[in-house]
């Protein structure tokens, strides 16, 4: 436990080490920002709008922090003293919801975003 004022670098690197356990200990985490960098090339590819920029790195953005809060839960209830117990259980849960509800959003973003775009690309409408 750290004791006094941190820095603004101490804390970038806190933030960097904590994305960085993420990444490496949760192959979720993985899947999700694997997935974020094909929605950004299939954006540049198609060309979205300033707006939909917008929304889809909301969207990203929310399921990536949605995951790493699950994963702060989850390595607090791995933590020495830590037993099973009905509300640990409850909070795991939770926490899987969050991620759940924000990547459900997001695939209705990227829907919405690409949807209109892949049906012109097949000839079942057009986007402009």
């Amino acid at each position: 436990m750290r004791h006094g004022r941190r820095t603004w670098q101490q804390k970038f690197a806190d933030a960097f080490r904590g994305c960085s356990r993420a990444f490496r200990s949760q192959s979720s985490f993985a899947v999700h920002l694997t997935v974020a960098f094909i929605v950004v090339a299939a954006a540049v590819l198609f060309r979205v709008t300033a707006a939909e920029w917008c929304l889809l790195s909301l969207a990203i953005g929310g399921v990536l922090a949605a995951e790493i809060f699950n994963t702060a839960i989850e390595s607090l209830a791995r933590g020495p003293g830590s037993r099973r117990h009905p509300r640990l259980r409850d909070a795991l849960d939770m926490a899987s919801a969050a991620v759940l509800v924000a990547a459900a959003t997001a695939a209705i973003v990227g829907v919405g975003v690409f949807g209109p775009r892949l049906l012109a690309l097949v000839g079942l409408g057009d986007w402009n």
